[in-house]
């Protein structure tokens, strides 16, 4: 039950956007039992972000949260490698402006029911 969650000052064109959830649903398999199966995705573009004070340039925040006790680290770094790839490629956003987190947590609800 991955959730990739996404904000960035970029403007995103709908192609634009299905190219990177495409490439998320791939990049996502990088974690131990994560597919595209059960990865929700959203985008929020054109939001009003600084970093070290900036914000004029391409900029992004992405987490990733998944069911849960632990992230795997190796996974998550490789995951990071291609979404700061992915995020230069797509967005023009520079991997020295953009910060992956990774959460998981035990506590997830679904279909009326919790796990």
């Amino acid at each position: 039950m991955p959730c990739i969650q996404i904000k960035t000052n970029v403007q995103v064109s709908n192609e634009t956007a299905q190219t990177v959830k495409s490439q998320l649903g791939r990049i996502i398999t990088h974690l131990p039992e994560k597919t595209e199966d059960w990865l929700m995705v959203t985008l929020e573009d054109q939001c009003r972000m600084w970093f070290r004070g900036e914000s004029a340039k391409p900029l992004a925040i992405v987490e990733v949260k998944v069911f849960g006790n632990k992230i795997d680290r190796e996974g998550s770094e490789r995951m990071t490698q291609e979404v700061c790839a992915l995020f230069q490629k797509e967005l023009g956003v520079d991997p020295k402006d953009l910060y992956v987190r990774y959460l998981a947590s035990p506590d997830w609800g679904w279909n009326n029911g919790n796990f």
